[in-house]
């Protein structure tokens, strides 16, 4: 794997495809910094070493024109903050204005570009635009971890320009090396909690799972669907009834294996979906008609707790309830801190998926756990299939 370590940069213009799609406010102020700053230390590195930097990134889903809430040019200032120096900005990611601030670029100085998915041609792999985006540096890395499982011009076209100038920036570095640790080379026993919202989403990585985990613990609403697999009563609780089957066999594929497949005994139940509803304690089995299950119980919340903490190897994918609301956050809040509990004793946790990480940083826990992912659908389906075209793009 050539990651930035391998290369000194003095004298050269490095093209870093970062990850910046980062949410704002209605004043356009970054509120979560998190996947910038994960950016950092792989654009100092480039500027300790003597190299100028120019920086290509998409932010959001701009449909048709340049939008002007979806402009870089809104993170200028952070970043500089960040990067404590200033940071130029070219209103176009390719074009005139953009070769000339790139060639003219000096050792340490960085230059942003505007919104790659301002072209149609980003998303579609688009050769010569890929072309056109290589003119700006005569160095490619790649440090957008969160973007390698698309094959976008940006990611995987554009690398091919480079040849042997190509390399993966310290995000992209450390979320393989992390990766790889919890698949390939996992401590027993190794515990696989999976949550969020649907089995479909996660019948791949169940899968992939089944075969290198000991444990897998199921939290939120995916859990429901297994629930109603094995007959359980889960009132209005959600439930992919297409999806029931393949459950079954989930489970089943689980026993043949050895692997210890926990769901949850208990709920915490509404009748409707707010946050000061009416709430009770059920079993999971007997959630009554109307009700439906939002959080995970205290029962439930010890089984899995207990699991956890005889680990040494976790991956957490997904929260345990609707976590966003306080009513309804205790089962998150809970398996977090007994992951962080967990870590603290010596084993290795890997969060990843945007609302585990949102949750991780809503309880602070960040600096807790082994390393948090920022990619949750290239995470995923790293674990899923072993690469991913970003990656391929780098090492052929």
């Amino acid at each position: 794997m050539k990651t930035i370590d391998d290369f000194n940069f003095s004298g050269k213009r490095a093209l870093i495809r970062v990850d910046f799609n980062v949410p704002l406010d209605e004043k356009f102020n970054v509120t979560d910094d998190t996947r910038i700053r994960a950016a950092i230390p792989t654009i100092k590195k480039i500027l300790k070493d003597g190299g100028s930097v120019v920086m290509m990134s998409h932010l959001g889903r701009p449909k048709e024109d340049p939008d002007e809430k979806y402009s870089l040019k809104h993170l200028i200032n952070h970043l500089g903050k960040l990067l404590g120096t200033n940071v130029k900005f070219a209103n176009d990611c390719i074009g005139d204005e953009a070769k000339t601030i790139s060639a003219n670029l000096k050792a340490g100085e960085v230059l942003l570009l505007e919104n790659l998915r301002f072209y149609k041609q980003e998303e579609k792999g688009d050769e010569a635009f890929a072309k056109k985006l290589s003119e700006l540096g005569n160095f490619y890395v790649n440090d957008a971890f969160g973007t390698a499982h698309r094959a976008h011009t940006s990611t995987a076209v554009i690398a091919k320009f480079f040849l042997n100038a190509k390399c993966f920036g310290y995000v992209m570095s450390g979320e393989l090396s992390s990766i790889n640790k919890v698949m390939n080379g996992a401590q027993k026993p190794f515990t696989a909690i999976m949550g969020g919202a649907k089995v479909s989403d996660k019948i791949l990585i169940l899968e992939q799972l089944m075969k290198k985990a000991d444990n897998i613990i199921i939290g939120g609403g995916m859990a429901f669907t297994f629930v109603k697999a094995l007959g359980g009563n889960i009132g209005k609780s959600l439930v992919e009834e297409d999806r029931i089957e393949i459950a079954k066999k989930i489970m089943d594929d689980a026993k043949k294996t050895g692997v210890n497949f926990y769901i949850p005994v208990d709920a915490i139940a509404s009748d409707t979906f707010s946050n000061n509803s009416e709430k009770k304690h059920c079993d999971i089995n007997s959630i009554p008609d109307g009700w439906m299950g939002l959080d995970i119980g205290e029962k439930s919340e010890k089984i899995f707790s207990d699991v956890i903490s005889k680990s040494k190897t976790i991956l957490w994918n997904g929260p345990m309830g609707v976590f966003e609301m306080s009513s309804f956050e205790h089962g998150t809040k809970t398996i977090a801190l007994a992951v962080a509990d967990a870590t603290s004793k010596g084993a290795y946790s890997l969060i990843g998926g945007g609302d585990s990480v949102t949750a991780i940083n809503k309880y602070n826990l960040a600096d807790k756990v082994s390393y948090v992912s920022t990619g949750g659908g290239a995470l995923l389906e790293y674990i899923e299939s072993g690469t991913l075209p970003g990656i391929e793009a780098i090492e052929k």
